[in-house]
């Protein structure tokens, strides 16, 4: 007798910045997971049962405070944002970075510590500084292959 399948996972998308929606739309498509994407504003979504778009508030960190509340251990997180990703491992989800860069229980302090640092350094700059380095082909690939990985494991049970 074999177990039944676990239910599909959703995959929480912290649109306002994402570069990778497509990509994650095709990954879910392709194993069967749920996407919601959470935004301040309306985006653009495929015509798909399984696709939603979450339009929330303006207010400060309403995205992040919906995609938080809404997390849990059939999650997956797509997010820059640090601190929601701390936030996230905290309610069980996978939490991954728009480079695939997973964040986890291992390496989030250290993630927190450095935006701090980096925080820090901006504010003594008189606003002048860099940001992130450009999102690139190289950053797209690791992202498909690290979110398939995930949703592989998930699928799994």
């Amino acid at each position: 007798m074999s177990l039944p399948a676990p239910p599909a996972p959703t995959i929480l998308v912290d649109a306002d910045a994402c570069p990778v929606k497509e990509e994650v739309y095709r990954v879910a498509e392709r194993h069967g997971a749920h996407v919601r994407v959470v935004s301040n504003s309306p985006f653009r979504v495929p015509v798909s049962e399984r696709v939603k778009r979450v339009v929330v508030s303006d207010g400060f960190d309403a995205a992040d405070d919906w995609i938080a509340e809404n997390a849990d251990e059939r999650s997956v997180v797509i997010t820059a944002d640090i601190l929601l990703a701390e936030r996230c491992l905290k309610a069980g989800a996978q939490v991954l970075a728009h480079n695939g860069k997973p964040f986890d229980a291992a390496s989030i302090g250290s993630a927190i510590a450095t935006r701090a640092i980096m925080e820090d350094l901006r504010a003594g700059m008189d606003g002048v500084g860099g940001g992130p380095p450009p999102f690139g082909k190289a950053d797209r690939s690791r992202f498909l292959q690290a979110l398939d990985r995930v949703l592989v494991r998930m699928g799994r049970g």
